[in-house]
């Protein structure tokens, strides 16, 4: 294995390290003002963490969040290879569409998502209709997190796949592969770095979302909305406490799927 190179040590590089230095010490800061006091009076931290209504919140969090990234993943694969590999009218209006959550304020999303699968809604209807509700339901925080990490996950799959040659895919269809057996077999390997880290950055965005969710579902309670309950009902104790709880989960997440993509594929533009 190659030997990684060594941070060049000149006037440019010191420069940059200083200014990059202020993000990751503001980040750093922000994460001791949580963690300092909570790893100070362990046992109060574990008597949150027993309580059951906070291991319900952090498992219905995840639950939502990977299920979101689930659909993420099969819908979301396909039109961001169709943005990637092809050019036809009226794709500049599906690309913004699909960003629109990006510019949108949160409380406008949610008003968005309310509006469209509330009992009354364009999609929430039917459903309501045959007993399947999304207000107060998981239905409707997975709904939220969904239309949120919409443009996370299709722009960052769009660009792993615009990275893979076309011709790779021309090859494998003159040797006899289908278009399928082509994408499934050869492009879609290649891509998979990006795939995990745009469903990685998607998770991230879908768990985190406060104002679209309690708009749908402020029931059952999502982190983001405990936390918030917590601190307008018991200050600041109560709700750093299950915020630290959700952090200690989350980095330890994120550093586990970072250090395991960096053992699958990636096309490498020298071979």
């Amino acid at each position: 294995m190659p030997a990684r190179p060594r941070v060049p040590c000149d006037h440019i590089t010191l420069l940059f390290i200083l200014a990059g230095g202020v993000l990751v010490l503001l980040t750093l800061l922000a994460v001791l003002t949580i963690a300092v006091p909570e790893l100070a009076d362990p046992l109060h931290l574990a008597s949150v963490a027993g309580e059951p209504g906070v291991m319900d919140s952090l498992l219905l969090t995840f639950a939502a969040g990977f299920t979101a990234v689930l659909i993420l993943a099969l819908l979301g694969t396909p039109l961001a290879y169709l943005l990637a590999r092809n050019e036809f009218r009226g794709k500049a209006v599906v690309e913004g569409l699909v960003d629109i959550p990006l510019i949108l304020p949160h409380t406008v999303a949610g008003l968005m998502v309310y509006l469209l699968f509330m009992s009354r809604g364009l999609i929430g209807a039917p459903f309501a209709e045959a007993g399947f509700f999304f207000e107060d339901a998981f239905p409707g925080i997975v709904a939220a997190m969904v239309f949120v990490s919409t443009p996370y996950y299709v722009d960052g799959v769009r660009e792993g796949f615009g990275k893979v040659p076309v011709r790779l895919e021309h090859v494998a269809r003159t040797l006899g592969a289908t278009r399928w057996y082509a994408f499934s077999r050869v492009v879609l390997p290649l891509t998979l770095r990006h795939i995990m880290s745009s469903a990685l950055v998607a998770w991230g965005r879908a768990i985190g979302e406060f104002a679209a969710v309690v708009m749908i579902a402020y029931f059952p309670m999502v982190v983001s909305t405990l936390i918030y309950q917590r601190f307008a009902t018991g200050g600041i104790a109560e709700s750093r406490s299950v915020a630290f709880l959700m952090l200690a989960l989350c980095l330890v997440l994120f550093i586990g799927i970072r250090w395991l993509m960096k053992h699958v594929g990636r096309y490498d533009d020298s071979a």
